[in-house]
């Protein structure tokens, strides 16, 4: 059965009204727990609708920047409160369409509500300074200002909280917003741009474009040439994001970039090997290992490396994998094409490696068993979860990011060998360590590269007040969250006003303070 007739029928909206493509495709959105519930029918837009919607941000542009931030604030603040109205029924859509199991879609609900409530505040600090000149009768200022139009485009993984870290402070900027979300989570995406738009979003301030890649690209290259996109978001893959990065640099401007990590945890001799082993199953395996930050390699002291094996060994073979609308580590893989590529990954284990942590290795069927799955084999796309011991840093498996539930395991003598296998494949996102001395938790965060570093903690788990964001192959130094990506979606100008009633030229015309620099000390 394929279980389209009650699905969702969507496609683009460019300010408040459906477009349609010249040459409609459609795509279907399937619950990846079960692939008979076809979620939504997706039309998808071609790369003219993406033009289009640039040109309706750009002219809706200066009337929503007309509004007073502390109003935006409000608008913003408004729609925190709609998705808290609405969290149950929208994190019950992110399970379905993307998988993610139910307690861990609240949390990512609740992360775009936390968004919203920290920006509301943010409105009434849109602050400028007020500076002092070098001469008199002059004042200095400086402003901040809205960048324009602001074009998103994110991932299926976090389908409604990456999005808002993007569309929350660009539209309290000032900014309208273009927004391309993942084709694997398009029901999300207008749900969560309904209530944008309820929330009092003007349609003109926030477009949405529902299109596969190829579309998004060209449409995207169409509008930066004709001068209708001022700032690209794009949370994705490294690969993508160099494109991304080439394309809008060629207009010179600088696209905030998240991408893939490779995150290291670091397991000291010292460390709490139960708190370790619990930080590295929620790291490696929360949400089936589809994070930017889940675990990539836990890099393990020599001294506790046996000991650390066989206790995670132990938790993810114990660990319930299943039907996300249950109490699972972790569900199913977001699509089809994602389980295909990390089937590919399995294919790096090598010979002078052991594998842990199931009974099986691959797509889970009634052939291919997971002791205790929760739920039907033949419905979902589940796979077994894989820790594969004795990575070294010459594997494939060390330097790629393996998206999906497979957790490297290396093992080091000195702290020297653990801050190169930390960072040695060239990622900078996210970085963990367990140790109880502090000497080591400080050392490690003045040599790691990675942009987040957790103590005793996983890699995962971003708060939405402190900057989000990598460095090498994870991104180019930009940050989300927090009053840090105000720098990502406005500019800064300078003022300066002369009330002398002459012409006073910096730098020439400033008077010398008398002193006397001969004198000295009898």
């Amino acid at each position: 059965m394929d279980g389209s007739s009650s699905a969702a029928h969507l496609g683009s909206v460019v300010s408040g009204e459906r477009v349609h493509p010249v040459t409609p495709r459609l795509l279907h959105s399937r619950n990846p727990a079960n692939l008979g519930e076809v979620v939504a029918e997706l039309e998808l837009a071609d790369a003219a609708t993406y033009v289009r919607a640039c040109a309706a941000a750009r002219a809706g542009q200066p009337g929503w920047a007309a509004l007073p931030p502390p109003l935006r604030g409000r608008v913003v603040q408004q729609v925190g409160r709609l998705v808290e109205a609405n969290k149950e029924a929208l994190a019950a859509l992110v399970t379905r369409e993307v998988g993610k199991p139910w307690r861990e879609s609240l949390g990512e609900v609740q992360e775009v509500i936390d968004t919203c409530t920290f920006f509301l505040g943010e409105g009434r600090r849109l602050y400028g300074q007020t500076v002092p000149s070098e001469m008199p009768d002059k004042q200095l200022f400086t402003f901040r200002r809205p960048l324009g139009v602001v074009a998103v485009v994110t991932a299926a993984n976090f389908p409604a909280a990456v999005p808002s870290w993007y569309l929350v402070p660009a539209l309290l900027c000032g900014n309208t917003v273009v927004w391309k979300p993942s084709e694997q989570a398009g029901a999300v995406a207008q749900a969560l741009a309904e209530l944008f738009w309820h929330g009092g979003v003007p349609a003109t301030a926030l477009h949405l474009v529902q299109a596969d890649g190829a579309a998004t690209f060209a449409g995207l290259e169409q509008a930066l040439d004709a001068g209708l996109v001022d700032k690209l978001g794009f949370t994705g893959s490294t690969a993508v994001g160099r494109r991304l990065g080439e394309l809008t640099g060629r207009h010179l401007q600088a696209a905030c970039l998240e991408l893939g990590g490779k995150n290291p945890l670091v397991v000291a001799p010292d460390a709490d090997l139960d708190l370790a082993v619990e930080g590295a199953l929620f790291s490696g395996f929360g949400t089936a290992g589809q994070r930017c930050t889940s675990l990539g390699t836990a890099v393990v002291h020599a001294g506790v490396y046996d000991d650390f094996v066989e206790r995670f060994h132990r938790a993810v073979s114990a660990a319930p994998v299943g039907d996300p609308f249950q109490d699972v580590l972790y569900g199913p893989m977001i699509g089809e094409g994602y389980l295909e590529r990390f089937e590919g990954f399995l294919g790096m284990v090598a010979g002078h490696h052991k594998l842990y942590g199931s009974t099986g290795v691959g797509r889970v069927t009634r052939d291919n068993p997971r002791q205790g799955l929760v739920g039907d084999p033949d419905t979902g796309l589940y796979v077994h979860p894989t820790v594969v011991a004795g990575i070294t840093g010459d594997d494939d498996l060390y330097r790629l990011e393996t998206f999906g539930p497979l957790v490297g395991v290396a093992r080091y003598e000195t702290f020297d060998e653990a801050v190169a296998l930390a960072g040695g494949h060239g990622y900078g996102l996210s970085a963990a360590i367990y140790t109880n001395d502090p000497r080591t938790a400080f050392q490690f965060r003045e040599r790691c590269t990675a942009g987040m570093v957790s103590v005793n903690n996983s890699t995962s788990g971003a708060e939405a007040h402190l900057p989000f964001g990598g460095n090498g192959l994870s991104g180019n130094g930009s940050r989300q969250s927090g009053m840090w990506v105000l720098e990502q979606f406005t500019s800064w100008q300078a003022m300066n006003w002369d009330y002398s009633g002459r012409l006073q030229k910096a730098q020439m015309d400033v008077v010398e303070p008398p002193s006397d620099l001969g004198f000295r000390l009898t």
